[in-house]
């Protein structure tokens, strides 16, 4: 995954969100938009967080090759990673 074929990460070795806004439209549960900037590349994204217990916590589906990364495939093609993937997160906020 770390590899010049995948994830690039000699060159590419920070991976970003910058919140634009963020929205609750329920009780605990909001979204943030921003932009994803990810393997050279930055694209908007929407992001449903939900609060719970101190923790806001989410996933949202990417497409890999939004972002210039080829999903990678391993045996003659035999074993492939599909081009949506998901990441999720996990936040806490700790006072200083």
């Amino acid at each position: 995954m770390l590899s010049n074929k995948v994830l690039y990460a000699t060159r590419f070795p920070e991976i970003s969100f910058v919140s634009r806004g963020v929205k609750q439209w329920g009780e605990n549960a909001y979204t943030a938009e921003g932009d994803l900037s990810l393997h050279g590349a930055t694209h908007p994204l929407t992001l449903p967080v939900s609060l719970r217990d101190g923790h806001y916590a989410g996933s949202v589906n990417m497409k890999q090759t939004d972002f210039g990364i080829t999903p990678i495939s391993l045996f003659g093609g035999n074993v492939k990673v599909k081009d949506v993937v998901e990441i999720s997160f996990d936040i806490v906020l700790q006072a200083k």
